[in-house]
C-alpha cells in the first residue's frame, strides 16, 4: 500500500516534466498510475479477501506510525478514487487545449490529490488520516483556483479552504480526544472497541464537523457550488467522485461504532436529510447547467450520510451503494457538461438547443446517467435507492417521507438538466451537428454503461457491497440484498411516487421557480460575504484597538496574555507539591552577585538616559554571566557574556542616532502600571519554575546526557547536547536566525536605497565625506568593496574625517584581529572537549568585526570581512543541513554524527567528528548575522550622520 502511495507521489512530481515533453498526451500515460490502483483493490474486493494491513515507523517518539489498512470498504473508495480517476485524466488529455499554461502543474496537481486520497482511505491511524485529509484540502484549493487570473476561480478555491480548513481543526481536536479516550490512535482497535463517556461524545461531534464541512452538508453547503469554478476534470474528480466523499467515508467509518451514541444520529439524520431537500429544491431554479450538478451533488451526499449514519446494516447498504453509483453517474454528467462547454462555448440551458440531434451519443450517454441519478429501474441508482427505502419502510416513516421527497427532487432536475441541456427550445439558436473526439466522449460513456451494467448485476454486487455493511447491527428486516428486480412491493412503489412527483415539478418548472424565488430566505453566496464581512470587521477591531504601534502596548498585552496563563496553570494545577527546603546560594560569592545583578536591573528600570539603562542591563546581564561561573558553567557563562557584549553593540549602533533620555511616561498611572506589571510577571515566573522544579516525579533526561556524551566522543557536556543530543533544536535556530537575519536586511535596504539617492562628495573642501564616489560607497563597503583610493593599511584614512578618527583605536583594531579570530577558530575546534562551540566562535569572531567596524568605518570592516552576507549565511546554511541529512551515510539516522580518530604526526591522536562540520555551519550563520547586523544598522546610521555632515 505505501508503494502504491509512492507511486502516485513519483507520477506527481514527474507529471510536469511529462507535460512539458508531450504535451496534453501526457495524461494519457499518467492516467495509469491511478488505474493501477483499482487493479490493485479490484480482486481483493469482489473475492472477499481478509483486511490486509502494514505499518512503517514515522516518529518513533511520539509513536506515531505510517499505519495503514484495507477492507472492504477502503477497497471500494479506491476502485472510486482509482477507476473513475484514470477515466478523469484520461479525459484531461483532449478537455484542455495543447497550448494551455500551467498544465504540467495541473496534472502534478491533480495525482497529488490522487495520492492524498489514497492515503486518506487506507488511513489507520487518527494523525496520519488527518494529514491526509488536509493534504486534499490544500490540493483542491490549488485545482479549484488552477485559473488564477480569474477573480471567481481566486474567491471560490479561497471560500473553499476556509470552509474545509475549519472543519478540519475542528475534526483534529475531536481525533485527538478520541484517541486519549481510548488509548490508542490506531483506527482499527478503536472501532473495535469503542470508548465511552462525555468527552467522547464531545469529540465525535467535533468529527461529525469536519465530515459534515467535507461533504458540504448544511450548514457549510456552501462552498461547493462556487467551486464550480473549477476546471470541469476537477469537479468531476473531486466533487463528484472523491473529495467530498470523504466526509461520507469517515461517517460510514465510524458508524458502525458510535451510531449509539447520544450526538450521533441528531446530527448525521437531520443534517443530512434537511441538506438532501433544501439542495435539491434549489437545483431546480438552476440555469448553469453546471450549478444545477453542484447541488444535485450536495443534496445527494445528503442522502448518502443518512443512509450510512444511521447506524444499521440495509440502511448502510444502501448508503454504500448509492456512493458507487454516485461516483459513475455525476463524473459522467461533469463531463458531459465539459464537452457541451466545449462544443458551445455556454453552460446556460437557456442558450441550448438542439444539442441532442447534434450530438446523439453524448444525449444518449447522459439520458443513461441522469436516469441512474434519478433511480429509474434497471440502473444501479435504483438499486441503491431501492434499498434505502426499504430499510426505512416501518421504522422512520418522516425520514423516509423527506428521503421520497429529496429523490422527487432528484428525479426533477435530472430531466432539467437533459431538457436543458439537449432539448430544442423557442428562441435559441439550435445547434448544427459537432464531432466530439472519441477520447473526450469515452469516459463519460463508460462511466455510464457501468452504471447500467452494475444495476443489471445487482445481485453479484450484493456480496461486496454486503461486507462494507456487515460490520453495522442489523435491523428488524432480516437482512436486505441488493436485486435488480425485487417484484412490486413498497419499495417500487414510493420509488414510482418519487419518479411522477419528479416529473410533475419538472412540468410546472415555471411555477417551482416564481414560488423558490418567493420564498427564497437567503443564498449560500450572501451568508459566506456577510460572514466574511463581519470577520474582517472585528479583526479591523481588534487590530485598532491592539496595534497601536507602542512598543509599551504591545508588551503590555503579551505580558498580561502570559501572566493570565501562567497564573491559571498555577491556580488550576493545585494541591500544589510540598516544596522541598530551599538552598538559597552555595556561598556568600554568590548571594553578593545576586544582589548586584538586581540592584543593576532595578537601576536600570529607573534610570532616565538610554545609555544608562544599556549599560546597567548589560550590567545585569553580566552578573547572571557571573552566577553561572560560580555555580560551574563555564559554556553558559562565556555565551552569555558574549551575549551581553553583542547586545550592547547593538544597542550602541542604534543609539548613537536616537535622543538621550527617554520621553517622560505620562499619566504617572501608567508609569505605577508598567512596574506593577513587572512585579506580576516576575514573580508568576519565579512561582512557575519553583513549582515545576517541585513537580517533577520522573528521572530528569540530563542524567543520561554524561553517558551520551561519552558515547559521542565529547567530554564537553554542553557543547555535545548542541551539536548531537539535541542537534534537531540547533538545526532549526540555526535556519531561523539566518532566515530572519536576511529577511530583516532585504526590508532595511529595499526601503534606503528606495528613500536616499546617491550624492557627490565635496572631497576637496575637506568636510566629512564617506567616498569620493558619493553615498553609495558604504554600500560598496557592505558588499565587501575595498575602499575607493585603493587597499591602505588603515581603510579609514581616506574615508573617514579626521576628528571622527582614533589612530591608536584602529591600529590596536587591525592588530588584535587575527589573534581574536584565531581564537575563535580554537572555540569552535576544541569544543567538544573544552568550553566553546560554533555559537560561541561565531560570536567571537563577530565582536572582532565589529571592533574593526567601529574602529574605521565601513571601509574598514569591508577590509577585515570581504564576503557578501547572504552567500555566507547560505553556507552556514547548507553546511548544517547538508551534514544533518547526510547522517544516514556514517550512520543509521538523520543528524547522527560519525567519528574519525586519526594519528596525526606530532599532534598525536586526533578525534575527529562530522558534528564538527555542523558547528562550522552554526560558526558560519553566526558571523553572518553580526555582519548583517552591521549592514542593517551601522549604514544606515553612517548614512544619516554623513549626510548631515556633508549638507
Amino acid at each position: 500500500m505505501l508503494l502504491l502511495f509512492a507511486v502516485h507521489c513519483a507520477a506527481a512530481a514527474v507529471a510536469p516534466l511529462l507535460v512539458r515533453g508531450l504535451g496534453r498526451n501526457a495524461f494519457l500515460p499518467l492516467a495509469l498510475v491511478p488505474a493501477a490502483a483499482a487493479v490493485w483493490a479490484l480482486p481483493p474486493w469482489l473475492d472477499g479477501a481478509a483486511p490486509r494491513a502494514e505499518s512503517h515507523a514515522w516518529i518513533p517518539g511520539l509513536h506515531l506510525e505510517l499505519a495503514l489498512r484495507a477492507d472492504p470498504l477502503a477497497w471500494m473508495m479506491v476502485l472510486i478514487v482509482g477507476g473513475v480517476g484514470a477515466l478523469i485524466v484520461a479525459y484531461c488529455a483532449r478537455y484542455f487545449e495543447a497550448a494551455e499554461r500551467g498544465l504540467g502543474g495541473f496534472a502534478g496537481q491533480l495525482l497529488a490529490f490522487a495520492a492524498a486520497m489514497l492515503g486518506l482511505v487506507l488511513a489507520d491511524d487518527l494523525i496520519l488520516l488527518y494529514v491526509f485529509w488536509e493534504l486534499t484540502t490544500v490540493f483542491s484549493y490549488l485545482l479549484i483556483g488552477f485559473d488564477s487570473a480569474r477573480a471567481a476561480a481566486r474567491r471560490a478555491a479561497t471560500q473553499a479552504i476556509i470552509v474545509t480548513t475549519f472543519g478540519g481543526l475542528a475534526m483534529l481536536v475531536g481525533l485527538i480526544m478520541l484517541g486519549r479516550a481510548a488509548g490508542t490512535y490506531r483506527l482499527s482497535e478503536i472501532l473495535a472497541r469503542p470508548p465511552g463517556g462525555t468527552a467522547v461524545g464531545v469529540a465525535l461531534a467535533l468529527i461529525l464537523i469536519g465530515a459534515l464541512s467535507k461533504s458540504a452538508l448544511v450548514p457549510f453547503g456552501l462552498w461547493l457550488p462556487a467551486a464550480m469554478a473549477a476546471p470541469t476534470p476537477v469537479s468531476a474528480y473531486l466533487h463528484a467522485a472523491a473529495m467530498v466523499k470523504a466526509g461520507v467515508y469517515l461517517v460510514a467509518r465510524f458508524a458502525p461504532a458510535f451510531a449509539g451514541a447520544a450526538v450521533w444520529r441528531p446530527v448525521v439524520l437531520v443534517l443530512g436529510a434537511l441538506t438532501m431537500v433544501l439542495a435539491g429544491w434549489r437545483a431546480l431554479r438552476e440555469h448553469d447547467l453546471k450549478l444545477l450538478l453542484a447541488y444535485g451533488t450536495v443534496s445527494q451526499l445528503g442522502f448518502m450520510v443518512v443512509l450510512v449514519g444511521a447506524g444499521t446494516r440495509d440502511a448502510a447498504l444502501a448508503g454504500v451503494t448509492v456512493l458507487l453509483a454516485h461516483a459513475l453517474f455525476k463524473a459522467a454528467l461533469f463531463m458531459v457538461v465539459g464537452i457541451i462547454d466545449h462544443a458551445t462555448g455556454t453552460r446556460d440551458l437557456r442558450r441550448l438547443s438542439g444539442l441532442g440531434r447534434a450530438a446523439p451519443v453524448l444525449c444518449g450517454t447522459s439520458i443513461v446517467a441522469a436516469a441512474s441519478m434519478a433511480g429509474v429501474p434497471a440502473t444501479l441508482g435504483f438499486a441503491g435507492k431501492e434499498a434505502a427505502y426499504e430499510a426505512f419502510i416501518g421504522g422512520r416513516p418522516v425520514l423516509l417521507g423527506v428521503l421520497v421527497l429529496g429523490s422527487a427532487f432528484t428525479a426533477a432536475y435530472s430531466l432539467r438538466f437533459l431538457w436543458g441541456a439537449f432539448a430544442r427550445k423557442h428562441g435559441a439558436d439550435e445547434l448544427s451537428a459537432y464531432r466530439i473526439e472519441a477520447l473526450l466522449l469515452a469516459p463519460p460513456v463508460v462511466l455510464a454503461l457501468a452504471g447500467v451494467a452494475l444495476g443489471l448485476l445487482a445481485a453479484p454486487l450484493d456480496a461486496p457491497l454486503s461486507r462494507e455493511a456487515a460490520a453495522y447491527p442489523a435491523d428488524g428486516h432480516g437482512g436486505y440484498h441488493l436485486s435488480a428486480w425485487h417484484g412490486f412491493g413498497e419499495a417500487l412503489l414510493l420509488t414510482a411516487v418519487s419518479l411522477l412527483v419528479g416529473a410533475g415539478l419538472f412540468f410546472a418548472g415555471r411555477v417551482v421557480v416564481r414560488l423558490q424565488r418567493r420564498i427564497v430566505f437567503v443564498e449560500p453566496a450572501d451568508v459566506y460575504a456577510g460572514l466574511m464581512r463581519s470577520l474582517n470587521h472585528l479583526a479591523l477591531q481588534v487590530t485598532g484597538a491592539v496595534q497601536r504601534g507602542s512598543l509599551p502596548g504591545y508588551l503590555v498585552v503579551i505580558l498580561l496574555t502570559a501572566a493570565g496563563l501562567t497564573g491559571s496553570a498555577i491556580l488550576l494545577g493545585r494541591p500544589w507539591p510540598t516544596p522541598a527546603p530551599w538552598r538559597l546560594w552555595d556561598g556568600p560569592a554568590q548571594a553578593m552577585v545576586a544582589v548586584l545583578t538586581v540592584a543593576a536591573a532595578v537601576a536600570a528600570a529607573r534610570a532616565h538616559g538610554r545609555a544608562q539603562t544599556v549599560v546597567l542591563a548589560g550590567a545585569s546581564g553580566y552578573g547572571v554571566a557571573t552566577l553561572f561561573v560560580l555555580q560551574g558553567a563555564p559554556d553558559l557563562a562565556l555565551t552569555q557574556l558574549l551575549m551581553e557584549t553583542a547586545s550592547l553593540v547593538v544597542f550602541v549602533l542604534v543609539l548613537r542616532r536616537l535622543p538621550v533620555g527617554f520621553p517622560r511616561t505620562r499619566p504617572k498611572s501608567r508609569y505605577r502600571l508598567h512596574v506593577a506589571i513587572g512585579l506580576l510577571i516576575g514573580l508568576l515566573a519565579t512561582g512557575a519554575t519553583l513549582l515545576a522544579a517541585q513537580a517533577r516525579r520522573a528521572v530528569p533526561i540530563a542524567a543520561g546526557f554524561p553517558g551520551a556524551a561519552e558515547k559521542a566522543g565529547g567530554s564537553n557536556i554542553v557543547a555535545t547536547v548542541l551539536v548531537d543530543i539535541r542537534a534537531w533544536d540547533t538545526l532549526g535556530e540555526s535556519s531561523v536566525i539566518a532566515l530572519a537575519a536576511l529577511g530583516v536586511t532585504s526590508m532595511v535596504f529595499a526601503r534606503r536605497r528606495a528613500s536616499v539617492p546617491p550624492r557627490a562628495a565635496d572631497a576637496a573642501s575637506g568636510t566629512a565625506v564617506w567616498a569620493v564616489a558619493g553615498m553609495t560607497s558604504v554600500d560598496a563597503a557592505f558588499r565587501g568593496e575595498p575602499s575607493p583610493r585603493g587597499r591602505d593599511w588603515l581603510a579609514a584614512g581616506p574615508t573617514l574625517a579626521a576628528e571622527r578618527r582614533s589612530i591608536v583605536f584602529e591600529v590596536v583594531a587591525r592588530l588584535t584581529f587575527h589573534t581574536v579570530l584565531l581564537f575563535s577558530l580554537y572555540l569552535l575546534f576544541t569544543a567538544h572537549s573544552a568550553p566553546g562551540g560554533g555559537f560561541v566562535g561565531g560570536i567571537v569572531a563577530g565582536l572582532a568585526l565589529v571592533v574593526r567596524y567601529l574602529a574605521g568605518g565601513p571601509f574598514e570592516l569591508a577590509e577585515a570581512a570581504p564576503v557578501d552576507v547572504g552567500r555566507l549565511l547560505g553556507v552556514g546554511l547548507i553546511i548544517t543541513a547538508g551534514t544533518a541529512f547526510c547522517g544516514p551515510l556514517w550512520g543509521s539516522a538523520i543528524l547522527e554524527s560519525g567519528g574519525w580518530d586519526p594519528h596525526v604526526p606530532l599532534l598525536g591522536h586526533v578525534h575527529l567528528a562530522t558534528s564538527l562540520l555542523f558547528d562550522a555551519g552554526v560558526y558560519l550563520i553566526v558571523i553572518g548575522l553580526m555582519l548583517d547586523v552591521l549592514s542593517a544598522l551601522g549604514a544606515e546610521v553612517d548614512r544619516q550622520a554623513g549626510t548631515e555632515e556633508a549638507g
